[in-house]
């Protein structure tokens, strides 16, 4: 075992990434302050992007789960609703360097 590569288990590391996962998540909703096109022009993923994850690695284990419901998940609260307290009309630069950096092209 070494700090880099500690001897965990299957279910300590799942554990452990479920803890991650929630405080992002807790973290991202606290910082309604920062918009997805930001996020996504500096590091290549948004909100959005992780519920998407979300609803993959559900699907993955034959879960299914819409769109909105993950999207609620990561925002707590209905997409629309969170889209109409604290999304802003993206800039004309916001808008010209997600043309250039959108990973999803």
């Amino acid at each position: 075992m070494t700090a880099l590569d500690p001897a965990l288990t299957k279910e300590q590391q799942t554990e452990f990434e479920a803890a991650a996962f929630r405080r992002l998540v807790s973290h991202l909703r606290e910082r309604s302050d920062v918009q997805n096109i930001d996020m996504m022009n500096l590091a290549g993923f948004c909100r959005n992007c992780l519920s998407n994850w979300y609803r993959d690695a559900a699907g993955a284990e034959g879960v299914e789960i819409s769109k909105e419901q993950s999207r609620e998940i990561v925002y707590g609260m209905p997409f629309e609703e969170w889209k109409s307290l604290h999304q802003n009309e993206a800039s004309a630069q916001q808008k010209a360097a997600f043309e250039i950096n959108n990973p999803h092209k």
